[in-house]
């Protein structure tokens, strides 16, 4: 009998790293997501991709739209995989009404920022976010170059 490997509950499976170069984040929250059985096989396998996804309000409900999983090769071949499918994002009631009335204002909208496990179960983190001017965003990457830069400054004199 194989051992089957445990899942650290708290592993991330997938990072959009692009949302923070986009946006600014003032809420963070943690939803369910709605899968099917092929899909959380390809996410523990880690082929999936958040970067082009993003998070639409439909009749009250959250979706993330453009978060791509990638079907496993050993898929069954009574389904047909759909890499690209809408997924429904589950939050509690007041949680979803307080994120529509941020959107709804000028701004705001919803990003995923990252996959992860918990106690077993896929979890999106999503964002309330603000997009980033051009300035903005110019800033960002002479605040990572600096950082780098220190870094570097700082391994060479350790040597």
């Amino acid at each position: 009998m194989a051992t089957k490997k445990k899942q650290d509950p708290s592993t991330r499976i997938a990072d959009n790293k692009k949302a923070a170069y986009n946006y600014f984040f003032e809420e963070r929250f943690e939803a369910g997501m709605v899968l099917e059985g092929w899909e959380v096989k390809s996410l523990r396998e880690g082929k999936v991709q958040l970067t082009d996804g993003y998070v639409v309000i439909r009749d009250g409900e959250l979706y993330v739209i453009g978060c791509q999983i990638n079907p496993l090769n050993s898929a069954s071949t009574h389904i047909s995989p759909d890499a690209v499918r809408t997924k429904k994002l589950l939050l509690h009631k007041e949680e979803i009404r307080r994120l529509i009335g941020k959107v709804e204002q000028k701004g705001y909208t919803l990003v995923p920022l990252n996959l992860h496990w918990k106690a077993g179960k896929v979890k999106c983190e999503i964002a309330l976010a603000k997009g980033k001017a051009e300035h903005d965003k110019r800033d960002t990457i002479k605040d990572r170059e600096g950082k780098r830069e220190v870094e570097r400054a700082m391994k060479s004199r350790s040597r």
